[in-house]
């Protein structure tokens, strides 16, 4: 069974919404203009690229990465890795030729079955209403979280809101750093 890690940069009060510049949000590139940037706090974003065996995307931000990622230097090991983007809408026609195979899944229960398969992990990047559906549904095995020391107030969040049962994180490691950020790596007891 592989795998599935939700990657968010989350403001304290849980908003993932534009942490890059994404326009259309009051706050957006919130991690780059009210943080100072420290090297040492990112380390766990080049860690995950070697680590993981693919990568999962919502449409919204398939449509907003491929169209950049491919290109960057600092994403080199994503260009290659199979990507698999859960949408009931998007087309094949829609997929961009030069970021590696990608496929797409049109339900949670693909991604219940896309995890029995062999491989490592699967990362999720950005995708907020796909995680809060993962969450609820029971999918996901791990979180790493970069927190920010901000409240944004309105925004997409990274945790649903539905009315359920409690869900037990442990945490497996940790560190805080000079700016304030915290990295909080939980697995989800399932």
């Amino acid at each position: 069974m592989r795998t599935l890690i939700t990657t968010a940069f989350v403001s304290l009060d849980g908003v993932v919404e534009a942490p890059g510049g994404e326009p259309g949000y009051r706050n957006s590139g919130w991690t780059f203009k009210d943080v100072e940037f420290l090297p040492e706090a990112y380390e766990i974003k080049g860690r995950e690229q070697q680590e993981a065996g693919a990568m999962l995307l919502g449409r919204t931000s398939y449509e907003a990465f491929s169209p950049v990622w491919p290109g960057m230097e600092e994403f080199a090991e994503y260009k290659v890795m199979p990507k698999y983007v859960v949408s009931s809408t998007l087309t094949d026609d829609k997929l961009v030729p030069d970021w590696g195979p990608t496929a797409i899944l049109r339900s949670l229960d693909e991604v219940a079955e896309l995890k029995k398969t062999e491989g490592g992990p699967i990362i999720v990047h950005g995708s907020a209403t796909l995680n809060r559906n993962l969450s609820d549904a029971g999918l996901i095995d791990r979180y790493h979280l970069l927190v920010f020391p901000l409240l944004l107030g309105a925004g997409k969040r990274l945790f649903s809101d539905t009315d359920k049962d409690a869900q037990k994180l442990r945490l497996v490691e940790h560190e805080t750093y000079a700016n304030g950020l915290q990295k909080n790596v939980f697995d989800v007891v399932h």
